[in-house]
């Protein structure tokens, strides 16, 4: 037994190694390692905890939904500050080109992938529709800022030089309350491989044998007449700038560049405006019978409200993902997008998703996967 001084001091030093030993017991293996949280993210999935490492994905493509995805994205990061969504809006060819090389994590195209190109492809792409949108014909006519009315014959001689002039018989029968000039016609086209051309071209060749037998449909076609312009800011510019222009371009471009826009005739004989409740109309019937891909035309629709030129924008994303992280947050944005993201369409004159379509939506994101394992 331990007497005096020292045996009180290896006392003391014995309930010190105690009192150490139960401290480390207390805290060794209960806290998460960082970052090793997770919080629910909003594809039913789990998603990055807030606090972790930044992610960034980048996209490019249609210039179509550009005025959306730029919305969508920045609303997107304000939920999600560890992530940011990048796309650069260079055209659906360039779009393509950059997902099939895998230059970007995703893509968007106005103009669903060929057989040929999706066999290009190093891997199996999914095609997500995310709005739906018009393509409008518009034109400058100093003293015509609305009323122009066109039928799909006229546009086609227009884009093809038969027609010349803005007075040109066929415009007044089709206009008799609108003073049309003795003016030439500019023409403005795309001069990038577009989703918007692609729509704009399906369209043609739907409504004239001409231009089915000539120009024919494509991103990229042989113009018979025209000047180019990238993108579907660069058409909307031209048009603006030059008298007498006429071009094709989304409706939101035409609305924020206060460019007017023409009444086009439809399958049922009626001229019908651009907007979001006539490209809704358009997309009725190919909602209820949309293909498993999702690859799907609605141009030249039945219906008497259906604006004949009418589109889904996709964004291309590959069904097996290289990195988890990214493919991680593309998914869940793609997914973000299609729910919360659709209360922003209206404002920028896109018109929502229908619920099927959603549905469908829903089920291709699920099929995602990295390592063969889902991402949501």
């Amino acid at each position: 037994m331990l007497k005096g001084k020292t045996g009180r001091i290896l006392l003391v030093l014995a309930m010190a190694l105690v009192m150490m030993v139960a401290a480390a017991a207390c805290s060794s293996g209960e806290q998460a390692p960082q970052g090793g949280t997770t919080t629910e993210g909003a594809g039913g999935g789990t998603g990055p905890a807030a606090g972790t490492q930044p992610v960034s994905v980048h996209g490019a493509g249609a210039t179509f939904p550009y005025p959306l995805y730029s919305k969508w994205m920045d609303e997107y990061h304000k939920l999600n500050p560890n992530i940011t969504v990048n796309y650069d809006s260079i055209g659906s060819g360039g779009g393509i080109k950059g997902i099939t090389e895998k230059t970007v994590d995703f893509a968007g195209s106005d103009a669903p992938m060929s057989d040929k190109e999706l066999a290009a492809a190093p891997g199996e792409i999914i095609h997500i529709p995310t709005v739906m949108g018009a393509v409008v014909v518009t034109y400058n006519l100093p003293g015509i800022s609305s009323g122009m009315k066109l039928d799909g014959q006229a546009v086609s001689d227009i884009f093809m030089g038969k027609i010349k002039k803005w007075n040109d018989p066929k415009l007044k029968e089709l206009n008799p309350d609108l003073n049309l000039p003795d003016k030439d016609i500019a023409v403005v086209h795309r001069s990038d491989g577009s989703g918007t051309t692609y729509t704009f071209t399906d369209y043609l060749t739907s409504v004239s044998q001409d231009w089915a037998k000539g120009p024919g449909k494509g991103k990229e076609v042989q113009w018979p007449v025209g000047i180019g312009a990238k993108g579907n800011e660069g058409v909307s510019g031209q048009v603006s700038q030059v008298e007498g222009a006429i071009g094709y371009v989304e409706l939101a471009y035409a609305i924020q560049n206060n460019l007017p826009y023409a009444y086009l005739k439809n399958q049922a004989g009626k001229f019908v405006e651009p907007s979001i409740a006539t490209t809704t109309a358009a997309a009725a019937g190919a909602a209820a019978n949309m293909p498993e891909d999702m690859r799907v035309s609605i141009v030249n629709a039945p219906g008497d409200g259906a604006y004949p030129i009418a589109t889904y924008t996709y964004l291309l994303i590959y069904q097996e993902q290289d990195d988890q992280v990214k493919g991680k947050a593309v998914v869940d944005f793609a997914w973000w997008a299609v729910h919360d993201g659709e209360k922003f369409a209206a404002d920028l004159l896109y018109a929502p998703l229908p619920d099927n379509v959603v549905k469908m939506v829903e089920t291709k994101l699920q099929s995602v996967t990295y390592q063969g394992k889902p991402l949501l």
